[in-house]
C-alpha cells in the first residue's frame, strides 16, 4: 500500500532534532523524499544514511536567517527530486536570555525574531514560486500555543515571534488558496524536545510551571507533533488552510486545570 506522501518532496528546517527530526522520519515512512535543513552538519549527514541514503534524503547546511542559503535549500529540493510539494518551516530557538520584557535586551529580542519569524518569511518566500509553478503545495509553519494565549512563563520575543508566524500563515493561506497551495500553522503545546529539556536543566521551577497548566498532565512527544504535521502535509487535509492547528494537550481549551 502506498504511503500518504508517496511521490512527494518535502523540505524540513530544524530537521535534525525534536519535532523536525520526528517529522522527517514520519515523512520518509509515508513515502516522501526529504531535504533536511539544519546547522548540525555531523548529525545531518549521519541522518541521511539512517533514512536510506541520498535517493531518500538530502542534508543541506543552512542558516535560516540568510536569504541566499534558504533559496538554495529549496532549489536543492527542486533540482534533486523534481518538485517542492511540502515545506515544514520549523527551525526556531528559545534562549534563556529571552525572558520578561523588563529583562530581555534588544539583541536577544532581535535574534529570536530573526530565527523564529524572519526565517519563516524567507522559507515561505522561497517555497512559494516552486509551488505556484506546479499548482500545488502544502506549507506548515511552526507557531505555538503561546501565539493564541498568554504564556505562564514570559518569553517576550518568542511569544511575539510565534504570533507573527501565526498571522503570516493565515494571510498566506488566504492569499494562495485558489492557487492550490495550503498554508497552516502548527501550534504545539510544551513538547519533550531538547529545547524543553534544556529549560528543565537550567530552571526546573520555571519549566514545571508549564506542566501544571496541561490538562493531560504531561508534555507532548515529538512524534505526536509529527503526526499532526503529516496530516497537514497530506491530501487528507485538502480542505484545511489558513488554520491554527493546536496540538497542545488541552491547554488552550482549559479555564481551570484540575489537579
Amino acid at each position: 500500500m502506498a504511503g500518504r506522501l508517496q511521490g512527494k518532496v518535502a523540505v524540513v528546517t530544524g530537521g535534525c532534532s525534536g519535532i523536525g527530526l520526528a517529522t522527517v522520519e514520519r515523512f520518509v515512512e509515508e513515502g516522501a523524499r526529504v531535504v533536511i535543513g539544519d546547522i548540525d552538519d555531523e548529525r545531518g549527514h549521519v541522518l541521511v544514511g539512517q533514512l536510506g541514503g541520498e535517493e531518500i534524503a538530502t542534508y543541506v547546511s543552512v542558516d535560516v536567517t540568510d536569504k541566499e542559503q534558504v533559496d538554495a535549500l529549496f532549489a536543492t529540493a527542486k533540482d534533486t527530486y523534481g518538485s517542492v510539494d511540502i515545506a515544514f518551516n520549523n527551525a526556531g530557538i528559545s534562549p534563556p536570555e529571552d525572558d520578561s520584557i523588563l529583562d530581555t535586551d534588544l539583541e536577544a529580542w532581535r535574534r529570536v525574531q530573526e530565527v523564529n519569524l524572519t526565517s519563516v518569511y524567507l522559507c515561505c518566500k522561497a517555497a512559494l514560486p516552486h509551488m505556484l509553478a506546479q499548482g500545488s503545495g502544502s506549507i506548515i509553519n511552526t507557531a505555538s500555543f503561546v501565539a493564541v494565549m498568554g504564556a505562564a512563563t514570559s518569553q517576550i520575543s518568542y511569544s511575539a515571534s510565534k504570533g507573527g508566524v501565526l498571522s503570516m500563515s493565515r494571510e498566506l493561506g488566504v492569499q494562495f488558496a485558489r492557487d492550490g497551495i495550503r498554508v497552516n500553522a502548527l501550534c504545539p503545546g510544551p513538547v519533550n524536545t531538547p529545547l524543553l529539556q534544556d529549560l528543565f536543566a537550567a530552571d526546573p521551577e520555571r519549566a514545571a510551571r508549564r506542566l501544571v497548566h496541561v490538562p493531560m498532565g504531561r508534555f507532548g512527544e515529538p512524534r505526536e507533533m509529527a503526526n499532526a504535521v503529516l496530516f497537514l502535509a497530506s491530501d487528507e487535509s485538502s480542505f484545511i488552510t489558513a488554520s491554527s492547528f493546536l496540538v497542545d494537550g488541552g491547554i488552550s481549551g482549559a479555564y481551570v486545570t484540575p489537579l
